[in-house]
């Protein structure tokens, strides 16, 4: 139903009828978010290599896009998102472009692309658009993802879990992580810069004599709501997935304070060739229709301020995120030698 509520929107039919009356008066009283009809038809050729993530969400995003305008020609190239940055450096080196915009799951991703100093600089009335401490002059966060600790709520309340990630090992806590998880990896790399090398060793090695390992963050999120384990470590979309399919489901989520265990990491996009085109492309993913149908279908966080946050998450407001440039994440090989050196990986 919202796919395809999505498509009518961006085919020309106003906001207000796709989205509940309350949500289309909050997103009206905010100038800074634009919609669809406020943007120019997109026209030409365009190659966008796009990382793999959201379960399909964003082609269908794409796909709305398309549908609005019959006379963009746009091909998609798909992969991992990691494999996808070095492609593109890798053809950059090689003197060739085929990509005029990458859409990636990862901020890291983006960060690898734009040290090596192939995107182009965004306009200001575009960056202006997004939430203060996500404007960046050379890509454009999409949406958000915050770090949580979920628990289980038949086992205990959210004041007993530590409000610092570093004094999770010293708990009395059943706790399970997902250490070969991308995510889990940014937020250790988040880690190590915040609290040095030497404090995310020594956090690591206290928490593989604690932690249950899982494949994934959701299976993180599953073992909470069984009782496997008390608190886990993961994004906070998986908690508000299983949640919405299984409303009485016994995990909510808790957050730390001002550290990396609460960080905010982000999808972006950034524009790699020159013109309108891929600049205005960029728009539409901008719109508070974009932004909130990735909010109510995949529960990741609108970065475009006036857009509300997905139902049973607090605004960013209301939780305490370390400051941190996304794009100091691109550089992983430092955080795999240190998981790998504690044997961790």
């Amino acid at each position: 139903m919202q796919r395809r509520l999505l498509l009518q929107t961006l085919a020309g039919m106003g906001a207000a009828a796709c989205f509940p009356l309350a949500a289309s008066r909050a997103m009206a009283e905010t100038a800074a978010s634009l919609s669809v009809d406020d943007l120019p038809k997109l026209e030409g050729e365009l190659t966008l290599y796009l990382g793999r993530g959201e379960g399909g969400l964003y082609e269908n995003v794409l796909e709305a896009i398309k549908k609005r305008n019959p006379k963009l020609d746009l091909q998609v190239r798909r992969g991992v998102t990691a494999a996808l940055a070095n492609t593109i450096v890798a053809e950059a080196k090689a003197g060739v472009r085929r990509a005029d915009l990458f859409w990636a799951v990862d901020s890291g991703a983006i960060g690898m692309v734009g040290a090596a100093g192939l995107a182009r600089p965004l306009p200001a009335d575009l960056t202006g658009q997004l939430q203060e401490g996500f404007r960046y002059p050379d890509w454009a966060p999409v949406t958000g993802r915050i770090r949580t600790l979920p628990y289980n709520t038949q086992h205990l309340t959210a004041d007993k879990i530590p409000s610092s990630i570093m004094a999770l090992p010293d708990s009395d806590l059943r706790i399970g992580w997902a250490p070969a998880y991308a995510s889990f990896q940014s937020f250790v790399t988040a880690m190590r810069l915040l609290e040095g090398e030497k404090a995310t060793a020594s956090w690591l090695k206290a928490m593989k004599q604690r932690a249950q390992s899982y494949a994934g963050e959701l299976g993180v999120v599953m073992a909470v709501e069984r009782g496997e384990v008390d608190v886990g470590l993961a994004n906070h979309y998986y908690t508000l997935r299983l949640k919405a399919g299984k409303p009485d489901a016994e995990v909510d989520l808790a957050f730390s304070n001002n550290d990396a265990g609460c960080l905010v990491n982000a999808s972006g996009v950034l524009a790699l060739s020159e013109g309108d085109l891929p600049i205005n492309f960029i728009r539409y993913l901008l719109t508070r229709e974009v932004q909130s149908y990735l909010a109510s279908e995949a529960y990741e966080i609108p970065l475009v301020s006036g857009v509300p946050t997905p139902e049973g998450l607090p605004s960013l407001s209301q939780v305490s995120p370390p400051k941190m440039d996304l794009t100091r994440l691109a550089d992983l090989r430092p955080t795999l030698n240190l998981m790998r050196n504690v044997g961790v990986l």
